[in-house]
């Protein structure tokens, strides 16, 4: 197991991202454990985002002729719209609870040891931001080299526009996304591979490479964004044993792709 005073310096946390290793009776478990978890979560988006990106190479359109749309309306009338949209996200969020219940152990607290309280949301919060900076703007840039090269497929964010009842949905959205990724790829998946035997940078790598491939469907550009997140991320989580910081920095990236930008572009249509 990993000494993290060699890393944390002083500010050793009270857990450790990566746990020991699991006696050889309970990894065949473990493996089917994670193999149900991801077949019900980011391995089945992964799956289909590669078949979407196939579809795609397969088009006779360019990349940079074609579209993804995100958040799309679940019904044409409103009020249906809503309680659908809330429905999809509150039973997403239960696969981030199903994960957490099967990290729980009797005396040891899943979100305590995950870091994914509000005991630090200061300093959380502070990082989560700064992870803003420096994942979401060099983020941009990627994107729009990767539209310029042609690499990349344009995402429509919030397709259905902004209204009253849009808004808190997209930022509903962007909550889970940043709780369902970071809670059940980065700390999920830290610990359960680490406990098969897997080294941190090891497991670090891993998680980013999924990363890439579930977001396969925006193209080759977003691949690459998002494993170089995933790099970033995971070793935030290394370094800081908290997954908070994680969630507040994903979910904010997304708030600003899915409710930033089209506001920008609707008050600067000329520089959007």
């Amino acid at each position: 197991m990993t000494d993290r005073s060699s890393w944390q310096g002083s500010r050793v946390q009270p857990t450790d991202p990566f746990p020991g290793i699991a006696p050889p009776q309970a990894r065949a478990r473990l493996k089917a454990e994670v193999a149900i978890v991801l077949a019900l979560t980011v391995g089945q988006s992964a799956l289909y985002a590669v078949l979407s990106l196939v579809r795609r190479v397969l088009d006779p359109r360019p990349l940079s002729q074609q579209s993804a749309q995100l958040n799309t309306p679940l019904d044409a009338a409103v009020l249906w719209d809503i309680l659908y949209r809330v429905l999809d996200v509150g039973f997403d969020l239960m696969l981030v609870v199903l994960v957490v219940f099967l990290l729980w152990e009797p005396g040891r607290g899943a979100l305590r040891r995950l870091g994914l309280d509000f005991t630090r949301f200061g300093l959380d919060l502070g990082r989560g931001l700064a992870l803003v900076a420096v994942i979401g703007i060099p983020g941009i840039a990627l994107y729009v080299a990767g539209r310029l090269a042609g690499v990349t497929v344009a995402v429509e964010a919030s397709p259905g526009g902004l209204d009253w009842w849009t808004v808190p949905l997209l930022l509903l959205s962007a909550l889970r996304a940043g709780l369902i990724e970071e809670v059940i790829v980065v700390g999920y998946l830290g610990d359960r591979l680490s406990r098969l035997g897997w080294g941190p940078w090891r497991i670090i790598v891993a998680a980013s490479l999924l990363r890439g491939v579930y977001h396969a469907y925006q193209g080759f550009g977003a691949i690459a964004g998002n494993v170089a997140m995933g790099l970033v991320f995971g070793w935030c989580y290394r370094r800081w044993g908290r997954l908070m910081p994680l969630v507040v920095a994903h979910t904010a990236i997304d708030a600003i792709a899915f409710v930033g930008y089209p506001l920008a572009a609707a008050f600067l249509p000329d520089l959007f």
